[in-house]
């Protein structure tokens, strides 16, 4: 293969990657919009879009591993392919959260709409928000906007544990409500892994970029890490 079909053939699995990322943030708000006005049908939306992303996951890690194999890439082509790996796993988990939450809602739908102490709207919305500026800093090869995703996630961690702590207690004391509770908590938590999802992609733009490996690293706003790849 040839330096300028090698170059289009990355072209074309970022372009595969970028359909994948617009199908699992789709997925995402029609899940929360489906929560928000209880409509069934957007539910059947989200369940198609999951068909369609994991079948998107098997072709992308295909070509991936493809040019691995035949192509043997160096220095930031390689990052980048490693990265498109590791950033389609987490979309199609993404969708697996979104498909989550429209499940919860079809539970939902023979139950009373009730006042709970929890911002799912609100929750949702930072979650979304992550996503869009991950795969926005993918797009551009925006590490500074990737690592200001990372600094969101702890805000829906926090806003998770919160909604713990208000809807269990619901269930307990509450027991005709509880249902419902246990299902806004199960959406909570499916939020919360939709934001690690985001945050893991932004590690991987942010690898794949600069050469730097910021996993479990606490502080990750500050300059280039010394032991950065070259």
């Amino acid at each position: 293969m040839t330096r300028i079909r090698f170059q289009q053939s990355l072209e074309d699995l970022k372009e595969q990657l970028l359909v994948m990322a617009g199908l699992a943030e789709q997925a995402i708000q029609r899940a929360i919009e489906a929560y928000r006005t209880r409509d069934l049908s957007i539910c059947d939306l989200v369940s198609r879009s999951e068909i369609a992303i994991n079948r998107l996951e098997r072709d992308i890690d295909q070509a991936a591993l493809d040019l691995l194999a035949m192509e043997q890439p160096m220095a930031i082509d390689l990052r980048f392919i490693l990265s498109v790996i590791k950033i389609n796993a987490d979309l199609e988990r993404v969708g697996d959260s979104a498909k989550a939450i429209s499940d919860r809602v079809r539970s939902m739908d023979q139950m009373a709409v009730v006042d709970l102490p929890v911002d799912i709207p609100k929750m949702a919305s930072l979650a979304a928000d992550m996503v869009r500026k991950c795969l926005q800093s993918f797009i551009e090869k925006d590490a500074a906007m990737a690592r200001s995703v990372l600094a969101m996630d702890d805000a829906v961690d926090l806003m998770n544990k919160a909604a713990y702590k208000a809807l269990t207690k619901v269930m307990a004391e509450q027991s005709h409500i509880a249902p419902q509770a246990l299902n806004a908590l199960m959406i909570s938590r499916a939020l919360e892994r939709v934001a690690d999802h985001a945050t893991n992609i932004a590690e991987d733009v942010i690898f794949w970029v600069q050469g730097t490996d910021v996993r479990h690293h606490k502080s990750v706003t500050g300059g280039r890490d010394p032991h950065a790849l070259a």
